[in-house]
């Protein structure tokens, strides 16, 4: 049970480290605006986060079953000290070993994550900004009692 608790953690960090390589991918499509690189990515992400979901799933049922049969083992213990009931030296240290590469890949994963999502909200900022400037739509300083005071500029003549 615990070396299938190893594979499982293994096989999580492999797939988060996929999904770090795809958003590396992802930033260089949002800074091309590719946009049809950017849809295959985010179908792959679904996949990968599919797989995530699976894996997490695993990796609680064999969490489950080790408790039932570890009365040691609570749902409030930190991942360090469960790896302490591991039954020897050797799979607790791989546990050890196999969890800190995890976490790296988790937090690369977030870290990336996180500077598209800037790079999304500032494209989209930029989409906003020049369609406005094309409507003619203004955004007024203030807000009324329904919100944004937007106002408009008549820019093109479709009567003409």
């Amino acid at each position: 049970m615990w070396q299938k608790l190893i594979e499982i953690l293994n096989n999580l960090s492999t797939v988060y480290d996929e999904l770090a390589k795809l958003g590396e991918k992802k930033r260089d499509a949002l800074v091309a605006v590719d946009m049809d690189a950017l849809s295959k990515i985010l179908d792959q992400e679904q996949l990968i986060a599919a797989k995530i979901e699976n894996l997490e799933k695993q990796r609680g049922s064999i969490l489950l079953e080790l408790s039932k049969n570890n009365p040691a083992i609570n749902s409030n213990m930190k991942a360090e000290d469960f790896y302490k009931t591991a039954p020897t030296p050797f799979v607790k240290k791989q546990l050890l070993a196999v969890h800190k590469q995890l976490s790296q890949n988790v937090e690369r994963t977030l870290k990336i994550r996180d500077n598209n999502q800037i790079l999304a909200q500032s494209a989209l900022n930029a989409v906003k900004f020049k369609l406005n400037q094309i409507s003619g739509a203004f955004v007024e300083p203030t807000y009324g009692n329904k919100g944004a005071i937007v106002t408009h500029q008549k820019k093109f003549d479709y009567e003409a």
